[in-house]
């Protein structure tokens, strides 16, 4: 069975942020036909889009999976409401957030799921992250790494490396 290597990403700003993402993490060990590779640290992030609510954890993710993208996007929508998400405002606050980020350097996108994510090369505090663990991979649309992007994104909320890991 083929697999591929996707990044995933993790956020939680609401309650016990730290509990939200290992129990997410602890769930996508469980995905059929998917390994865990490994996370990047936790960054404590300033919110993007709605300003006025609790600064979030964020983490990235790499798996080797056998899930096409809708398949992987249910999956993880299934664990976010497994975890305790709550139906809320889009970026506002939630008890967990996963996201493809990249899927093996596909482009694809449907009415459920766009891959490489629109919002990724804007976004400090998914590159900080995807930067600790592949700074070498290259966006599959703009040709760029991980590395260059990140010294050329815009975004200036504050992004903090924290002490916090994710429980492999």
């Amino acid at each position: 069975m083929k697999t591929y290597s996707v990044f995933i990403g993790l956020g939680s700003n609401l309650g016990e942020r730290h509990r939200f993402l290992n129990a997410a993490a602890a769930e996508l060990r469980g995905l059929p036909g998917t390994t865990v590779i490994w996370y990047s640290s936790v960054y404590e992030t300033d919110p993007y889009g709605v300003k006025e609510q609790p600064k979030f954890l964020n983490a990235v993710g790499e798996i080797e999976t056998s899930l096409d993208p809708p398949e992987l996007l249910k999956e993880l929508k299934r664990i976010e409401q497994s975890v305790g998400r709550k139906g809320r405002e889009r970026w506002g606050p939630r008890e967990i957030d996963l996201d493809i980020l990249v899927y093996d350097g596909l482009v694809y996108s449907d009415e459920s799921v766009t891959v490489p994510h629109p919002e990724l090369e804007r976004r400090k505090f998914v590159l900080l992250p995807l930067r600790e663990i592949a700074p070498d991979l290259v966006h599959p649309v703009n040709g760029m790494t991980v590395e260059e992007r990140t010294r050329q994104c815009r975004d200036e909320g504050r992004v903090v490396k924290t002490s916090y890991r994710i429980n492999p």
